[in-house]
């Protein structure tokens, strides 16, 4: 295994992929994906696409060590592997070990060169289905054996990723880079432009190349209807032809469509309810006053901030109602409606609120609430050493947990490497609340716990 992960995308001779069509030499092909949230315990494939699996099977056909491969994916399902970028020919990675600063850790693959980009290009635009295909980031069968016929291959074989690392282990692969790899196989699944990008071209440029391909196929094809010859005079009458034309079908999955217009700047705030008459029968006017003023605030909220979009599990949609609906805020806690929220999910009100709380210190507080984890070593064994500087009390340590000795302050550590504060509320016993907003500084959360 190559020891040093930090020289360029690794391209074999011949191989580079030139700058594209549209492209000028030197612009940056470039990909960053975020890192995925921690799975300890999780089981099966990590893949679920076909070629997803493939990526998977080059790596594990390739390695002889079963012991390091089992302990990379405990390093994947347990959120060690950090931010990947993606480059052509190159992936890379800091992933977490034994130590306080990460690994740096690569995983390279040979990029397709000039005249495989060409023959591969050819090969999806002899199909309408493949391009369809790609534009629903799927890459099915038939497009890969498209490939391979005409000579290119997309999906790695055996030994042909090449894994490095900082990590002084030996092994080929370690547990660093294989925990890469598999990481790298959820996102492939997802999106197999993650592939083509590795293999030297983004999706943007494919795209563009694409659809200048398919204008030139259709282009071709419509001159040489423009110049077959006429029948002649006195002949027999030409026996009836098929109608020439794109199947609508096809025209949709092929064409390139002019960008949207802009959209209207959304309002300064989602506005009022109407006020709704009460009619015989019909459900009451304020449960539907109270619902328009959730939905107002959802499409507004959807308008300023496409995340929230994401469905949610009922328990979760309520929390985000009792945290964020101005009829169950501040006094509604106390309401009769709020009750009937929680019961309606199982919960007690209690429950309810003290989810909301969390809910307000960000998206990590409801995991920090809820669960208790082991954070890898560094930022959190350096926590206690900040806090005693700064003449704050001892806090012993429980997994993520750090708690004052007299039970009534503690800060819970984040996945997102946030500390949380939260206060006991109980005379005797323990009734843990958050307490305000996390942050990045020990120091500083607890202070402001402290000072309220």
């Amino acid at each position: 295994m190559s020891r040093n992960p930090s020289p360029g995308p690794g391209h074999g001779p011949g191989s580079s992929p030139g700058p594209g069509p549209g492209r000028s030499q030197g612009v940056a092909r470039t990909r960053s994906l975020p890192p995925l949230p921690a799975r300890p315990g999780a089981r099966g494939p990590f893949a679920e696409s076909w070629w997803g699996n493939a990526w998977v099977r080059a790596l594990e056909e390739s390695s002889l060590e079963t012991g390091r491969l089992s302990r990379g994916r405990t390093y994947a399902r347990g959120g060690y592997v950090g931010t990947i970028t993606v480059t052509p020919g190159r992936i890379a990675a800091p992933v977490s070990g034994s130590r306080p600063r990460p690994y740096r850790t690569v995983i390279r693959l040979r990029v397709l060169t000039g005249q495989e980009w060409d023959a591969f290009l050819d090969a999806v635009t002899a199909q309408p289905a493949h391009i369809a295909a790609l534009l629903d980031k799927d890459m099915p069968h038939a497009l890969v054996e498209a490939a391979v016929t005409a000579g290119v291959h997309l999906l790695p074989g055996p030994g042909e990723l090449d894994p490095g690392c900082s990590c002084p282990d030996n092994g080929n692969p370690c547990k660093h880079a294989a925990a890469l790899c598999y990481q790298t196989a959820r996102f492939l699944d997802a999106d197999p432009f993650v592939l083509l990008l590795m293999r030297g071209r983004d999706e943007e440029e494919l795209l563009d190349e694409l659809a200048r391909r398919n204008a030139e196929s259709n282009s071709r094809e419509a001159h040489v209807e423009r110049t077959e010859p006429a029948p002649q005079t006195g002949s027999a009458p030409a026996a009836p032809t098929a109608p020439t034309g794109v199947l609508a079908r096809e025209a949709l999955a092929t064409s390139v469509r002019p960008p949207l217009p802009e959209p209207l700047t959304p309002p300064p705030g989602p506005g009022e309810p109407p006020l709704l008459p009460e009619l015989p029968g019909a459900p009451d006017p304020v449960a539907l006053s109270f619902l328009a003023t959730d939905a107002a605030n959802r499409a507004h909220a959807a308008l300023t901030d496409p995340d929230s979009l994401s469905l949610l599990p009922s328990w979760h949609d309520a929390i985000r109602l009792a945290a964020t609906h101005p009829e169950l805020t501040g006094r509604g806690t106390l309401s009769a409606r709020f009750a009937q929220l929680a019961r309606g999910t199982g919960h007690t009100a209690l429950d309810l609120a003290r989810a909301a709380a969390a809910w307000r210190q960000g998206a990590e507080g409801l995991a920090v609430l809820d669960a208790c984890w082991d954070p890898p070593a560094g930022n959190f064994d350096r926590a206690r050493g900040a806090l005693a500087a700064a003449g704050l009390p001892r806090m012993p340590i429980h997994r993520n947990h750090l708690t004052d000795t007299g039970r009534s302050h503690q800060l819970r550590y984040g996945r997102d490497n946030r500390w949380y504060p939260y206060r006991n509320e109980a005379s005797t016993g323990e009734d843990w609340w958050p307490g305000g907003p996390a942050d990045e500084d020990p120091v500083a959360a607890l202070t402001g716990l402290l000072e309220v």
